[in-house]
């Protein structure tokens, strides 16, 4: 393929996500009503499990393919977090302030206070065991401490199912069901769609890899920086695109518990996968970004406690965060 065509494989690859991106969202919530879990677990689980997926197999994808595979995976791996407590945050933020003015919604975030709070305080203790497992050369204790991750998000899991939350409203007619004129949205018809849809996430992100490579030669841009600015941003879009759509729809535990239940994972099982198998060496734009997605994320941690709610300008200040982090990159 000639270097020219690789940004525009960056754009198509993007497109695919985006584009599954709406039936994934629509699959799961008739898949959480199916299990007869509440909206928390739903978001926080299921859907931030399979929105996950891209972020998760870019670095796999990138240690088989050898090469630079250490640097992108260590990239894609810091950057998933970073992005999701910063512009992840200033996009919910944002979609709660955007519809309130248009009429649609309050301008407030009517979330189920206590799963953000558990999420968040799950994050900030797994993403900084994560962060301080850098400075740990030992291979032994890096295998328990990826060990203890994965672990912990099994616990996780176990009190977020557990938790008795809000139950689903009303909700859009399954795409697939309305495509084909279909009957109601029978177990297959839903499990059809969802599947379909991470097939096409998947391989957007594979996608995205084979392009992310080519452009950091092309741009001489280092491809970790490449992959922890770029990679993230697109394979984050689903968590993004979804809590926009929820947020309009006024369902705000899915929304936010979308981000945050994101976080949980991306701060376990993908990190475990980095602590294991990568040098794990966090310095410079990595080391930097892994402090900045725990500062904002404990920023709206102490606002939860403080104010037991989260306002949504408070939310936006992940924005501002991920300026800091840019004027970093532009000063270092």
């Amino acid at each position: 393929m000639e270097y020219a065509a690789y940004p525009a494989l960056l754009v198509v690859s993007l497109g695919l996500i985006l584009f599954a991106c709406e039936l994934f969202t629509n699959g799961i919530e008739w898949t959480g009503k199916k299990l007869d879990l509440p909206e928390g677990a739903t978001g926080s689980i299921l859907a931030a499990v399979g929105t996950a997926l891209p972020e998760t197999s870019i670095p796999i994808i990138a240690l088989i393919a050898g090469n630079q595979g250490h640097d992108i995976a260590v990239g894609a791996i810091a950057g998933a977090p970073f992005m999701l407590a910063t512009l992840g945050f200033f996009v919910t933020g944002g979609a709660v302030l955007f519809f309130s003015r248009k009429g649609g919604r309050d301008p407030v975030l009517n979330a189920e206070t206590s799963l953000i709070t558990r999420d968040l305080g799950f994050f900030l203790v797994i993403y900084t065991v994560a962060f301080l497992a850098t400075f740990v050369g030992a291979r032994t204790f890096r295998l328990l401490i990826a060990a203890g991750l994965v672990l912990s998000y099994v616990y996780y899991t176990f009190l977020t199912l557990s938790h008795e939350g809000g139950k689903h409203g009303e909700m859009e007619e399954l795409h697939l069901s309305r495509a084909f004129h279909l009957d109601e949205a029978h177990n297959g018809h839903i499990a059809f769609q969802v599947l379909a849809s991470l097939v096409l996430i998947v391989a957007g992100a594979h996608f995205f890899v084979v392009a992310v490579e080519h452009v950091s030669v092309m741009l001489s841009i280092p491809a970790m920086l490449l992959s922890l600015l770029i990679t993230p941003v697109a394979t984050e879009l689903p968590e993004k695109m979804n809590s926009v759509l929820w947020i309009r729809d006024k369902k705000d535990t899915l929304a936010i518990g979308n981000i945050t239940g994101a976080m949980v994972f991306q701060a376990s099982f993908p990190v475990a996968i980095g602590v294991a198998f990568t040098p794990w060496n966090l310095t410079g734009p990595t080391l930097v970004s892994a402090i900045i997605a725990i500062l904002s994320a404990g920023f709206c941690y102490v606002t939860l406690k403080i104010k037991k709610t989260l306002p949504p300008h408070y939310l936006m200040a992940g924005g501002a965060f991920y300026l800091a982090f840019m004027a970093y990159l532009f000063f270092m």
